[in-house]
Formats: structure tokens, sequence, C-alpha cells
């Protein structure tokens, strides 16, 4: 097999893997090759190229195409949701690290990837898994020269020292967790250990990050770390997973967790099991965002009583029809922390409203829309100067 057929046999699951995505969760499911009543992969000569590369969203927010693939699908794990289980009859591709390295270069001179995601199947275990991981890194920074954007997997059983190298070598480095706690991954994968193979890496690359200088990593800076959960795999609630979500906030700086709604894969212990309604992984990614920056607290979402969150509503908009609905907040005096509890005001919009405010009052819809407020979600949720804006609507 020649390597660009060894990339495309190994990158076509890789759209299970939202690392870098530019969206905040699919609400629809894209299809790819082994999942049950999907689209084939494109792979004719003139798509190849959207077979391994990813449009992606830097956490700068540069935009990239970014390379996302395995070094090898060969896996001696067998968990029970993923295309590259052990035992699974397919076909097996592997990279040496020099050949997947010279390939990359190959790819980013040619401006086809701006940078990489690379992940491997675990063969002959996880630290001779990370060592191979972290040797095409090494060829492609120290012999290769190249300095562009590169996020590294941590593999199950990675031991601390690699952990740290890695960290000298990416921009970013991650390991997923999949389930949100030990009972909820014995349904998924059985044979990893949630705390000893993947909640420990994390904590450890947050204890080096506290103990090192920044300078001692890649271009200066500390890594950022991430992970995802597939959402909906092990009959989980969004509670259990945005409790961890924000346990992993606040307690080891995590940049943002994935989600990926479960899709059954033919050939698995989960091929009968139903598919996740993907709009609920973009209410999972839309209450994670309000978790991390707009500084809401997870007492505060709107859980129905089964711990999930409403599908027909996203959750700020939930929040404001029970809180603000009767209550509206007065724009004029409201502090940074609530203005951004209101549908249709970010971070940037909040920011503008109080800027605008200390030379005068908003007293109209107009005003804001000019400060980039969108307005029809709003009103129904502000006093303008004591008075409600819902008269207004109609202009708009």
């Amino acid at each position: 097999m020649n390597p660009l057929d060894t990339l495309i046999e190994l990158s076509s699951q890789m759209e299970l893997e939202h690392a870098e995505e530019a969206r905040g969760g699919r609400v629809a499911p894209s299809g790819s090759e082994g999942r049950i009543e999907t689209k084939p992969a494109c792979f004719t000569p003139k798509e190849k190229r959207a077979a391994f590369t990813h449009s992606a969203q830097l956490p700068n927010g540069k935009n990239i195409v970014l390379l996302k693939t395995l070094l090898t699908s060969a896996c001696e794990r067998d968990c029970y949701y993923c295309p590259f289980r052990a035992g699974r009859d397919f076909r097996r591709a592997t990279f040496k690290p020099q050949e997947f390295a010279e390939l990359f270069m190959k790819m980013n001179q040619a401006k086809m990837a701006d940078g990489i995601f690379l992940s491997s199947g675990i063969a002959a275990g996880g630290a001779n898994t990370q060592n191979r991981i972290i040797d095409t890194a090494e060829i492609l920074r120290k012999r290769m020269g190249f300095r562009g954007y590169m996020h590294l997997k941590i593999m199950p059983g990675a031991e601390k020292g690699q952990v740290e190298r890695m960290m000298q070598l990416a921009d970013r480095v991650s390991i997923n967790l999949e389930a949100p706690n030990t009972e909820r991954l014995a349904k998924l994968a059985p044979h990893k250990m949630f705390i000893e193979e993947l909640l420990r890496p994390l904590k450890w690359v947050e204890e080096i990050r506290r103990s090192q200088p920044a300078y001692k990593f890649w271009n200066g800076k500390y890594p950022s770390t991430v992970t995802q959960f597939v959402a909906g795999g092990s009959d989980e609630s969004d509670l259990e997973l945005l409790t961890t979500t924000n346990w992993l906030m606040k307690n080891v700086r995590l940049t943002r967790a994935y989600y990926s709604a479960f899709f059954p894969i033919r050939d698995t212990p989960l091929e009968n099991k139903s598919a996740v309604d993907p709009l609920r992984e973009h209410r999972l990614y839309q209450a994670s965002f309000l978790l991390r920056d707009y500084g809401f607290d997870l007492e505060e979402m709107p859980f129905l009583q089964n711990g999930n969150l409403p599908l027909p509503t996203d959750p700020k908009l939930a929040w404001a029809q029970m809180n603000l609905k009767e209550k509206p907040l007065e724009i004029n005096k409201a502090e940074k922390r609530d203005l951004l509890r209101v549908p249709g005001i970010g971070p940037k919009g909040a920011e503008a409203i109080l800027r605008a405010r200390r030379s005068s009052k908003l007293r109209d819809l107009t005003a804001l829309r000019k400060l980039g407020i969108v307005v029809a979600r709003a009103a129904p949720f502000l006093l303008l100067d004591g008075r409600r804006p819902a008269s207004q609507l109609a202009m708009f």
C-alpha cells in the first residue's frame, strides 16, 4: 500500500474526533464508512483531500486546514463503540514515524494541510504506542523543521515523562475520557481504567504546567488540553457529562470538552444500540460554553428531571425564560455577569454595552443593534431605561 492509500485508510473514521472543529457541535449526522445507513466516504481522486483534511479553528480563532489521522488502526483494546476495536474485521494500516513525517511534510509544502492532529490505535501497550507518536513529532519538529500547529494524543497507559515530552513538542495535548465516570466507562470500554489511565494524564499536564516555566515548552507556551466524550454511548445523563466537564475546567484548566453523539458501528457490541440525536451533542456544546465563557454555574443549567437538557431550546434561552421573562434586566444598570445571561448578548456584546453606558443611557433597540447585540433574542428579557422594548420589535 502506498503512503497516500495508507493515509486514506487511517483517516477514514477521523470525523469521530471533533478536535478543533470550527462549529459548536453538529446538528445532523455527517456519515462515515462503517456506520449503519450512512453515506460512503469520498475517496475519488478529486475528493481524496477531503477524506483526511478538515476545516479547523485554533484556540486563537485562526482557521486552518488540519490533517487528522492515526499512526496505526491496529488496536489491542476492545472498546465497544469503536471502529478500530480489537477483533473487528476490517483492513488495518500502519505508518512508521519517518514514513508519516515525510508524507505530512509533502502535504504541508503543497499547502494541503497547515497542521496535524495525530492519534493512534494502541499496539504493544500504551507506553510503546506513545513513544511512536513522540518519535513522529520529534522528526517533524527537530529534523524537518515543522513549526505549525500540532495536536498530539495521549495514549491510555502513557507515562508521566512521556506526557511531559509531548508538552514540549505540541500546541495541544489530549486524551479522550469517553465517559464521565468509572461506572459509565465500563459500558463503553470495560478494559480501560477511568482514573488511572484517562483522568490521571490530564492531572499530570496541570501538575507539569504548575511546576515548570512556560519557556520550556513549545514556542514558549503551555500546551492547551481538551478531551472528548461519547455522548449517549453509556446511557449517561447530560448532568453527568457536564459535571465532569465543569470539574475539569476548574481543576485541570481544560480548554474545551468535545462531544460526539453516539452512532452505532457495524460489527461492534453496540451495533444495535440506537443512535443519539445529534441535537443533544449541540446542546452539550452550548451548555459547556455557558460554563466556560459566560459565568454560569452547573446548578443554573436547565436540566429536566432525567438529568438531560431540553432538546427544543438552547440552554441559555431556557434559563432566561425561567428567570428573566417576568423580571427583565435593566440594561443600563446590569453588571457584566448578568448581561452575559441574556440571550443574544455574548462576551464582546457585554463589553460593548459597558463601554457605551459610560457616555449615555441606552434607550432603544437601534442602539443595541449597533453594538452587535442580537436584539430579536435579547429584547424580551430587557428593560431599556425602565421600559420593555417589545413594542419596537416590529422594526426589525
